[in-house]
């Protein structure tokens, strides 16, 4: 994974989503692998869709991809409005069990597309969308597992980790922010992924599926470890007759008040990370992302005992639904359209929305 801005731009520069629409659920169909670098704040949708304007990309023949990127910043503004970390919209119908499979943890539900994927997911901290969805109905719906968990551990080792896009697309998958559940059988695995796997406990109808019990293979459930370990920061000066810009998990934008002679403090608040954990691996990553904000200080701390010593300074942050408890200067950050309300649906919030850039 590429990991410097430059790099980075270049990736978005160079997008090619002509046949995105097409074949974008399909194994090696036309994916971004964007998501890390939205996730992070280091780009925004708005970024991604101005960076297509400039190529004069026909934006009514991108209409899918841009409908993702849409979804993204939807799910960021219901998290705003909503608990996300309870059933949104339905109880979860079905639940017998309170964790993740073992054979998931262990990568051998028999199935050779989904242990290969986990297997990714742990070397790399990224899979497909569509193998996303596949896990998740696994879990959920084969597995009767409450979501709650299961995503947790997802997020965990996601190099894109988003808790909004998260949770809510395993709330959408088990059918508490849905109006039924997801369902995929072998059939559909082999088709996507181009397998031609039989025999396995996926290997059956839809309508089996739905109504089937708990197959041995997902019947013993574990709890996992999920914990992080933060770095106690880097202890470089700060210099209190300037001002001071908070950055975190979900904002290292090199290019956020690029120009203001500040202090840049990437805060790392023990609470954020006990409450959504990341794995070591992610949180490398996360790291040399980092990098790219010059001068950037390392703080370990919560925020109202970082800025007690900094009463007087100016403190500038932007806007995130983790972020509520910060106090100082809130820039929005910068979403795909000027509409960012709350709507009861994505398509409702879309039909809203899609008048501003033509479509």
């Amino acid at each position: 994974m590429k990991t410097n801005y430059q790099e980075i731009i270049k990736i978005i520069s160079d997008l090619d989503i002509k046949n995105y629409h097409q074949n974008r659920n399909y194994a090696d169909g036309s994916i971004t692998k964007i998501s890390p670098y939205i996730s992070r704040g280091i780009i925004s949708t708005k970024f991604v869709l101005e960076s297509l304007k400039k190529k004069n990309a026909n934006l009514n023949l991108i209409g899918k991809f841009l409908q993702e990127l849409a979804w993204r910043d939807y799910w960021q503004i219901v998290w705003q409005k909503k608990n996300i970390n309870v059933d949104l919209k339905h109880v979860q119908k079905n639940v017998v069990n309170f964790g993740v499979p073992k054979n998931i943890l262990t990568r051998s539900t028999g199935i050779n597309i989904i242990d290969k994927a986990l297997d990714d997911l742990f070397s790399f901290g990224y899979i497909h969308n569509h193998l996303r969805m596949y896990i998740a109905s696994i879990v959920c719906n084969i597995g009767k597992c409450h979501w709650h968990i299961p995503a947790k551990w997802f997020y965990y080792h996601l190099i894109d980790g988003d808790w909004g896009s998260n949770a809510l697309s395993w709330q959408w998958v088990c059918g508490t922010n849905s109006s039924k559940k997801y369902i995929a059988n072998q059939e559909n695995i082999n088709k996507f992924f181009h397998d031609k796997q039989k025999n396995t406990f996926l290997d059956k109808s839809y309508n089996d599926l739905s109504n089937c019990k708990i197959p041995n293979i997902l019947a013993d459930v574990k709890q996992p470890n999920l914990k992080t370990e933060i770095p106690h920061g880097n202890h470089k000066p700060i210099d209190k007759e300037k001002p001071i810009l908070i950055y975190n998990y979900y904002n290292i934008d090199p290019l956020w008040r690029k120009n203001l002679n500040a202090n840049r403090i990437l805060l790392l608040e023990p609470s954020i990370f006990e409450e959504y954990p990341i794995s070591e691996k992610v949180f490398k990553t996360f790291l040399k992302l980092s990098k790219n904000i010059k001068g950037l200080k390392i703080i370990k701390s919560e925020f109202e005992s970082f800025t007690k010593d900094y009463s007087n300074s100016k403190i500038y942050y932007k806007e995130h639904p983790l972020n509520t408890h910060y106090k100082g200067i809130c820039d929005q950050r910068d979403w795909m359209f000027k509409n960012h309300s709350f709507y009861p649906s994505f398509y409702k919030f879309w039909n809203a929305s899609k008048n501003e850039i033509g479509l």
